[in-house]
């Protein structure tokens, strides 16, 4: 069977206004797929050219298949469970700067160029001390940007018009701002003229953002029956859910020049990111945090299915939407519309989710994710958000390590887990939580100190212990 490549399916050739560093699974479900509709829809009309921004990996795969591949996006959408695909055309080469380094810095002089795009894991927008401006070329990626954009500089004068707009993926906070950072240090360094540190501040636009895709990537076990089903051989074919979104923190200027929202494209364009994250931290990863005691213990062993059963999904949905979402700031109707989403995420027939691997490190996670969320609630209603007090209760029980006679394979660091083996060798439970609660290394509070919490919390732990996990959640949901 043919390789998928463009001789074997005609599509256009775009100009390339767009640099990206990366080749992952990511970016090409993501970031590519929505360049891909907007080339489509919008008459966009740009083409991606990648860099490779480590030595180790190929990207000789990319360049066989002319920068073609085939993305399916499985999920709920409108509703139902749907599976599609398509081939995503937008990239039009890929270059290895350790191999072919003159090429990329051609880039430079490419007056058609307007973004540059990065997802080079959370690790990658780092400064190297050991980076020299002669290097062929820099160990990092802010590095090879600096070159770059150096040698631009250079080559068009320092022309306001040939700055850049710089929109970074990696899932760090603030990863614009961070990048903008390494770049000037750089800029420092390597005495390069003041002038482009200015034209960098000035002329270039450097953008914080926040993506959300579950991409589970090439799919291994299927690709047997994909194959036939295309009728033609796509070794980067790769998987992702339905639901995506990008909000991009930057000036008026970007989203006149992203035309997503002509598209229908879930972006959102902002000169406040920080809600959204807030949004993302507490509703997504705060229920699935809610999530892993209580539906462990209950005996199920996977996302979906705890979220399909009848009295935890309940539970999850009226936690959301009753104790979570009040206490943010961003209209009802946005935050209910993201609520719906992840619930119907975590409801995704084709992802299979187990809890224990969203369980690591569940004390810290439940410290930034859940305890937010409570004190909020506290501060804002004046009495203890029920549902969110019994998924702590739910939480000290799970780290008894202990689900109806089967261990718990418990995954934290040695502190917590000592810590909680030493609480339940006393098999006092009233001990026990107050030891917990007045954890100060744990939640930087004396949680004893709110009225009532100490008391809630005895309630359902013994509820959960003396009873069960489905019992006690009955009670609690009646």
């Amino acid at each position: 069977m043919k390789l998928l490549n463009r001789s074997e399916i005609s599509t256009k050739l775009y100009p390339e206004r767009i640099l990206q560093f990366g080749q992952g699974n990511f970016l090409r479900a993501f970031a590519n797929w929505m360049i891909h509709e907007m080339n489509h829809k919008a008459n966009f009309d740009s083409g991606v050219v990648v860099i490779k921004p480590r030595e180790k990996g190929s990207i000789e795969t990319l360049n066989n298949q002319d920068g073609l591949y085939t993305l399916y996006l499985n999920g709920i959408k409108n509703g139902k469970a749907t599976s599609e695909h398509t081939v995503i055309d937008c990239i039009q080469r890929a270059i290895n700067p350790y191999k072919n380094h003159e090429d990329y810095l051609a880039i430079a002089k490419n007056s058609n160029l307007r973004f540059v795009i990065s997802n080079t894991t959370e690790a990658g927008i780092i400064y190297n001390v050991k980076d020299k401006l002669n290097d062929t070329p820099q160990r990092s990626f802010p590095g090879k940007l600096t070159a770059l954009l150096y040698k631009r500089f250079q080559f068009f004068e320092g022309a306001p018009e040939q700055g850049l707009i710089i929109i970074p993926c990696e899932l760090i906070e603030k990863n614009g701002d961070n990048l903008k950072e390494i770049i000037l240090q750089y800029a420092k360094d390597w005495n390069l003229d003041n002038a482009f540190a200015e034209w960098i501040s000035k002329d270039n636009i450097f953008c914080n953002t926040l993506v959300d895709r579950i991409v589970s990537g090439y799919p291994k076990e299927k690709i047997d029956s994909i194959t036939k089903t295309l009728g033609y051989r796509d070794e980067l074919v790769v998987e992702g859910e339905q639901f995506y979104l990008w909000v991009i923190e930057g000036p008026e200027c970007v989203k006149e020049e992203l035309p997503a929202e002509i598209c229908g494209l879930n972006v959102v364009f902002t000169n406040n990111l920080e809600p959204y994250r807030i949004r993302k931290v507490r509703i997504l990863n705060g229920a699935h945090t809610v999530l892993v005691p209580i539906g462990y213990l209950y005996g199920i062993n996977k996302v979906r299915e705890s979220i399909e059963d009848k009295t935890i999904g309940k539970y999850l949905t009226e936690t959301i939407f009753d104790e979570i979402s009040p206490t943010l700031d961003l209209p009802e109707e946005e935050l209910n519309q993201f609520a719906n989403d992840v619930l119907n995420r975590f409801k995704n027939p084709y992802l299979e989710h187990e809890l224990m691997s969203i369980s690591l490190n569940s004390i810290s996670k439940f410290k930034t994710r859940v305890l937010p969320s409570i004190l909020e609630y506290i501060k804002r209603n004046n009495r203890l958000p029920k549902r969110l007090l019994f998924s702590l209760a739910a939480l000290i029980a799970f780290y008894k390590g202990d689900r109806d006679g089967e261990k718990i394979l418990l995954n934290d660091n040695q502190e917590v887990l000592e810590f909680f083996n030493r609480q339940w060798k006393t098999n006092d439970l009233s001990l026990i939580i107050k030891a917990t609660l007045q954890n100060i290394g744990f939640w930087e509070v004396d949680l004893t100190q709110f009225d009532g919490f100490l008391e809630t919390t005895t309630v359902n732990l013994e509820a959960i212990i003396n009873k069960g996990m489905k019992t006690a959640l009955d009670n609690l949901m009646d």
